[in-house]
């Protein structure tokens, strides 16, 4: 199992976790559960619509934290932007609701990935393994 698939792993047992981004000053988290493994990143998703999107364009520094009942995982880098229509269509198909609701309302998906991250998997008191990320 590669490193970022470890990352995935994780994300999946945890389904719940949480993105951290800076709005001006000030901390906003926020949970999330949809990431996909494409092309050896980790994708999320979010409305451009929204905004932890317009946070994101501002401050692209973020990090995502997750507890799979064993292990925390926290996972920091750049927030990378760009479009990728594969992985929206791909993002839809899993999650056909969404696409309706996006369709509906005009709105706009926008995905990300981590550049120049660290993934982190720690216990209560210490890192146990840790991973770096460049793209």
């Amino acid at each position: 199992m590669s490193d970022i698939q470890k990352v995935d792993e994780l994300l999946t047992k945890a389904e719940v976790f949480y993105l951290a981004t800076v709005n001006g000053d000030k901390p906003k988290v926020r949970p999330l559960g949809f990431h996909l493994l494409f092309e050896d990143k980790i994708y999320f998703g979010v409305g451009t619509h929204k905004e932890v999107y317009k946070q994101m364009e501002a401050n692209p520094n973020v990090e995502i934290a997750a507890w799979d009942g064993e292990h925390f995982l926290r996972y920091y880098g750049t927030a990378d932007l760009t479009k990728n229509e594969a992985v929206i269509e791909k993002a839809f198909e899993l999650m056909p609701e969404i696409a309706e609701a996006y369709k509906a309302n005009n709105w706009e998906m926008g995905v990300f990935f981590l550049d120049d991250a660290t993934a982190e998997f720690r216990n209560m008191f210490a890192v146990e393994e840790s991973y770096e990320f460049k793209y």
